[in-house]
């Protein structure tokens, strides 16, 4: 039996979830290959390259927003802003200071939004993974991450998950980070996932609706029911989408299983601490 056990001492996000598991032995070019069937590849670019944090050789994965719309470069990929991506009330107006022209046309969304591609409901992108073909096992895991994220938003909210419109998370680069996660884990033959206790953070964050505490509402609704740990850094660790992989993904939490550990990937994260190694790092063995 091929076991995976997510070593998450440093937290995890999307990026940093593919940074691991491509640094583990995953094929980054057939993932890339298999994304395109959502029919999306003309918004992103995929980049990959290894870096060293904190002395550690890691990979760091990011994808690149190709659009005009995202010249301002929210950071979607380093999922710095990733507990943005709360639904809204759709009546409101996004004061974001963006460089580009908010006047250009929605195309199939009649809500005022400043930038289309990141306001995708959760039908929206059910469909997208639906149609595009993916073997099953692909399909289903990358549904349940999103139905997992989308259940917690429609708590939050207090909306039924059919009206959840996700504003960061329905982005680009988040659809990519839990569909090649997706792809990543098939492709690797994983038969169980295990993780350690998740490490949060601590501190503020500023989120739409005001500043709030680290861990954001939603990441904190993902994770209930999961063994979350303490840490003393005052950074957001742990991502909503991050946070929606684990939940998914992890049968058991704990301290790292008895196997015959095989291969190690660690996938670096966009904030750097000073004595802490931002990571993840992910061990895979029989």
């Amino acid at each position: 039996m091929k076991i995976l056990y997510f070593d998450c001492f440093s937290g995890i996000s999307g990026d940093m979830t593919i940074a691991s598991l491509v640094d583990a032995g995953g094929d980054p070019i057939y993932m890339e290959n298999e994304l395109k069937k959502l029919g999306m590849d003309d918004e992103y670019q995929l980049k990959w390259n290894k870096v060293v944090k904190n002395g550690i050789t890691s990979t760091k994965f990011d994808v690149t927003l190709l659009s005009e719309e995202h010249e301002h470069q929210h950071e979607h990929h380093s999922q710095e802003h990733a507990h943005d991506h709360h639904t809204h009330d759709h009546t409101h107006d996004h004061t974001h200071d963006h460089t580009h022209d908010h006047t250009h046309e929605h195309r199939e969304h009649t809500h005022t939004h400043s930038h289309h591609h990141s306001h995708r409901s959760y039908k929206d992108i059910v469909n997208l993974i639906h149609s595009a073909g993916f073997e099953e096992q692909v399909q289903n895991t990358a549904l349940k991450i999103f139905k997992k994220i989308g259940e917690a938003e429609g708590r939050i909210h207090g909306m039924p998950l059919e009206d959840v419109h996700f504003h960061e998370v329905g982005a680009v680069d988040s659809i990519v980070d839990i569909v090649g996660t997706a792809i990543l884990i098939h492709q690797m033959e994983i038969d169980k996932v295990k993780s350690a206790p998740v490490p949060v953070g601590g501190g503020k964050i500023h989120i739409d609706h005001g500043v709030y505490p680290v861990p954001a509402p939603a990441t904190l609704e993902i994770l209930r029911g999961i063994p979350i740990a303490g840490s003393e850094l005052k950074a957001e660790l742990t991502t909503p989408t991050g946070a929606a992989i684990i939940a998914v993904l992890a049968e058991e939490f704990g301290s790292m299983p008895s196997l015959k550990v095989n291969t190690i990937g660690y996938g670096a994260g966009t904030k750097t601490f000073a004595d802490h190694p931002n990571v993840l790092r992910t061990i895979i063995g029989e």
